[in-house]
């Protein structure tokens, strides 16, 4: 019979708090933070500093886990996530599921964008392309291309009307979604345009890039006479310029120099528009107050008070034609108001590493001005509170993971603790929960042990320190050991002691006892250096053998020397790798011992005469990492190809390839049951992968691998190749928003199979029909296969059960022969009401795509004349009953209203407002009538 194995699959993933490539944002009630971690998406509470939620795509043993790379907020609970592939996932935050997925961009997305509404989604990309999508249709509207590289922002303007957009091309473009082209450029930036932000009123739109000054423009929808229709616009090749437009939406209002010199990350105003934060890609925020109409001009006249003095004292002898000019320049500038009345630094807040990404609270505290979140690239949230004097940090999410990689994890011998070490810090797990139970502060831990009893862990340091930590307590203690790194601990089986290997040539054999201090209660562990052994190079790994008769260690100089336990005696040389082994394990029996090394080798050899069975090429990159499975001569090994991988070492075959990290994997645990594996990797996550019920075989493994590898190349044959890859886009061209996918291919596969399932039942209906009109009687047994429905019934089933988003892909890669047969099939879906829309959707796509043969066909006649009278009918009826409803739904509201006392709500804070913008006006009179004062007597 052929070997059958369980499968093993990726269970909890723990340790990430915030990615470093990714933004993070506030939901709209301001009560959780968004932040990605990896590919899930993080719900923190931010008054708890728990994390509440974990949205993370259904999980799949085939294929990478891909990363989050951007995600925005809506005004309500929706929330949209872009991923490395190019798709975009809407999440519901208070369900906790998956809403829908859209797919449409070639390359990883890169900037996310809700209208005010919440109702329209923008999207830009790597592949230059930004796309509209439709949130309650679920469905791509239509892609703007232009850009010539990777978009970075972008914003709505005029209730979602216009779309802004920025690029790496050192341009901003200005969309009109209405009519779908491109009515403005902006350039006058001399590096990549990195942010872009409006504030609520939609006066200004600031950007940020790496030139030392923040721009501002003035947000217009009306052309001035005289104005230029084209700021700064590209010029084609004739030297015209590239857009002739009615309307110029964006004006240069000025700049402001910033206090950093590093490039500009994001810019974000505040959701009362008060505040404008700007974040580099340093250590730094600053933050910058925005002056209201009447605070900005009162500062404009101080500023030209200020120069007319300066003025006067250097022109006194001036004449008086030239006095006349001054004072009619004078007051035509009165009313000028620039950046720097506007936008004044408030303050710098500083952060104690480099910071990835900010986000603004949208509900102000009211002690402060504003919230502020910042995720920093050391895996850390921190919050602050902005007043008018400085701004204090509130809270720091920092327990849930490491500072930086994680270098060694391991198992205690229940299986019920979980040891991490890390640059500054060792961590005790919960490996089922995924909880950290204690954070220990210790030196850059490279190895480590937990003792029996689970009462004691031992961490060997790069500076060559043992540190002995007492799990319960946290307390810690040091001992010198080496000379140098110490990077291997293997505990010695059936005893009390365990062995270590360093840089300095040394491999050291240690015993250690709990000893109780005189005069105390508490018990302490102690250990002692029993023996040492000097070797030729730097130590990389130690081994022991289960029945502790030999001590295997792997030198610098790629070969691994066996010696006798006991006498320390010479018994094999292990020799074949051509760079250093850097892990290796002896298997359960003690017949075999495998080898992992950075020539990217697996070898397996015999312990008893050191011959090699087998060398195998295992990772794309350096075996960080190999263990066997208790008591089986089953094995995995990690690399830094990302790469969890389960072989069989009596075999030599590749079992599993399991993927899910971001980065290099440095370290493995497997537990003695081998029910589950933890892994720990350079992107601070820690992975738990478990053996479930579910048996797999070889041979379908590699078919399953050899499909992936045909599924990946069928990605490139769905552009034509023929198209040299270097063509710039049409400028400011419209394409279709979605991507052919495989999903579409199969969908538009099980609509072909419909449509012939469904033709042959009409020719067996009209066969029976026939012979019951001539007389034989017979009993018609409908196709199983259909489940009941009438043929119609079962086509329109099909068509139901694709996504609205991929539908447009998959009618497009219907031949014309079927485009027909499914129009003549529309006809009678048009009577059921909830179909209107989906019928309409499909005549206009097919009518699109297969508009010159639709024509020139005599048999596709009769079925678009009895369509173009349905189908006006049919959508009229639909109209008529949404605005009856909502008619309906407005008199409900006004009955409500009515009986509510929110109208007197809504007046008293409408008379606040007022009253406030009196009291400034008021202010404004009296400050005017002091200055003319003043002139008066200066002129006296």
């Amino acid at each position: 019979m052929v070997k059958s194995y369980l499968r093993y699959e990726p269970a909890a993933a723990f340790g990430v708090i915030a990615s470093v490539e990714s933004n993070i944002t506030y939901d709209s009630s301001g009560k959780h933070l968004l932040a990605p971690a990896l590919e899930k998406l993080g719900v923190w509470h931010v008054r708890q500093g728990v994390c509440t939620k974990k949205l993370s795509p259904s999980v799949s043993s085939r294929g990478p886990s891909l990363a989050v790379n951007c995600v925005a907020s809506s005004p309500s609970s929706l929330v949209a996530t872009g991923y490395a592939d190019g798709s975009i996932r809407i999440w519901d935050c208070d369900k906790g599921s998956c809403e829908t997925t859209l797919n449409g961009h070639k390359g990883a997305v890169t900037a996310l964008r809700y209208n005010k509404v919440g109702s329209s989604l923008a999207s830009g990309s790597k592949d230059n392309d930004i796309i509209l999508w439709d949130v309650v249709g679920e469905t791509g509207l239509f892609r703007l291309r232009g850009h010539r590289d990777q978009i970075t922002d972008l914003v709505f303007l005029d209730s979602g009307k216009k779309l802004v957009s920025s690029s790496k091309d050192k341009f901003l473009r200005v969309w009109d979604l209405e009519t779908q082209h491109c009515m403005q450029i902006v350039s006058g930036h001399h590096s990549e345009i990195w942010s872009i932000d409006v504030d609520p009123d939609e006066r200004f739109l600031v950007t940020g890039s790496a030139d030392l000054e923040l721009r501002f423009y003035n947000v217009k929808h009306e052309l001035m006479s005289g104005e230029s229709m084209v700021i700064g616009a590209e010029t084609g090749n004739d030297g015209e310029s590239s857009t002739q437009n009615k309307w110029e939406v964006l004006k240069p209002f000025g700049e402001i120099k910033r206090q950093s010199k590093d490039r500009v990350a994001t810019v974000r105003f505040s959701k009362s528009g008060d505040l404008l934060a700007c974040q580099v890609a340093g250590k730094t925020v600053e933050i910058f107050r925005v002056l209201d109409e009447v605070e900005s001009k009162r500062k404009a006249k101080r500023r030209l008070s200020r120069k007319k003095e300066k003025s006067t004292k250097m022109e006194v002898e001036a004449t008086k034609n030239v006095e006349a000019n001054h004072n009619t320049e004078e007051a035509r500038n009165i009313s000028v108001v620039t950046v720097p009345d506007v936008f004044k630094l408030l303050q710098t807040i500083r952060a104690g590493k480099k910071i990835c990404s900010i986000s603004f609270c949208p509900v102000t505290p009211k002690s402060s001005l504003a919230s502020l979140a910042l995720s920093l690239n050391n895996n850390l949230l921190e919050f602050y509170s902005i007043e008018s004097s400085a701004s204090t940090r509130t809270l720091a999410i920092e327990l849930q993971g490491h500072r930086s990689d994680v270098r060694s994890v391991t198992l205690s011998s229940d299986n019920g603790l979980l040891m991490s070490t890390s640059h500054n810090a060792v961590k005790i797990w919960n490996p089922s929960t995924g909880s950290c139970i204690q954070t220990i502060a210790s030196g850059y831990g490279l190895c480590g042990l937990i003792l029996p009893h689970n009462k004691y862990a031992m961490v060997g340091t790069k500076d060559g320190k043992i540190e002995i930590i007492d799990i319960v307590s946290g307390a810690q203690s040091e001992v010198e050991a080496h000379g140098g790194s110490v990077r291997s601990i293997a505990t010695i089986p059936n005893g009390n002691g365990f062995v270590t290997g360093s840089a300095d040539h040394d491999v050291k054999f240690w015993e250690y006892q709990i000893k109780q201090k005189p005069g105390q209660d508490s018990k302490s562990l102690t250990i002692s250096n029993v023996r040492s052994m000097k070797m030729n190079d730097d130590v990389l790994v130690v081994a022991v053998s289960p029945d502790a008769k030999y001590v295997a260690v792997a030198l610098l100089d790629c070969t691994v020397k066996i010696l006798f336990m006991d006498s320390l005696k010479f018994f094999l040389s292990l020799y074949g790798h051509k760079l250093p082994v850097l892990c290796m394990d002896i298997s359960s029996d003690g017949d075999l011992i495998v080898t992992g090394s950075a020539d990217k080798n697996l070898r397996i050899w015999g312990l008893d005469f050191g011959d090699c069975h087998k060398s195998i090429f295992a990772h794309a990159d350096s075996v960080m990492a190999v263990q066997f499975v208790r008591n089986t001569h089953y094995m995995f090994s990690a690399g830094k190809d990302r790469l969890l991988k389960y072989w069989d070492a009596d075999k030599f075959e590749l079992l599993l390839t399991l993927e899910g990290h971001h980065a290099d994997v440095w370290c493995l645990a497997i537990s003695n049951r081998g029910d589950f594996v933890v892994t720990g990797s350079h992107d601070r996550s820690i992975r738990r992968w478990d053996r479930t019920e579910e048996p797999f075989f070889i041979e379908e493994e590699k078919e399953k691998r050899l499909e992936e590898i045909f599924e990946a190349d069928i990605n490139n044959t769905f552009e034509d190749r023929h198209i040299p890859k270097e063509e710039l886009p049409e400028e400011g061209a419209v394409a279709l928003a979605g991507k052919r996918t495989q999903e579409t291919l199969t969908a538009t596969d099980s609509i072909i199979d419909a449509l012939d399932v469904a033709e042959v039942e009409l020719k067996r209906i009209a066969e029976h029909e026939e012979e019951q009109a001539r007389g034989k009687v017979a009993d018609f047994q409908p196709n199983m296969i259909m489940l009941g429905l009438p043929p119609s019934d079962y086509v329109l089933r099909a068509l139901s059960n694709i996504s609205t988003n991929d539908l447009e892909q998959t009618l497009l890669a219907l031949p014309f022969s079927d485009a027909l047969k499914l129009l003549s099939y529309t006809k009678d879906w048009t009577s059921n009401p909830d179909k209107v829309e989906l019928v309409c959707r499909i005549v206009t796509i097919l009518l699109q795509t297969h508009h010159s043969q639709l024509i020139s066909t005599p048999s596709a006649r009769p079925v678009l004349a009895v369509l173009k009278d349905i189908i006006y009918a049919r959508v009229k009826e639909c109209k008529d009953t949404l605005g009856f409803n909502l008619a309906a739904m407005d008199h409900l509201k006004q009955l409500m209203a009515s009986r509510s006392d929110a109208l007197f709500r809504d007046a008293k804070s409408k008379l606040l407002e007022i009253r406030s913008q009196q009291l400034k006006r008021l202010e404004a009179r009296t400050e005017t009538k002091t200055e003319k004062r003043k002139k008066k007597k200066q002129k006296k």
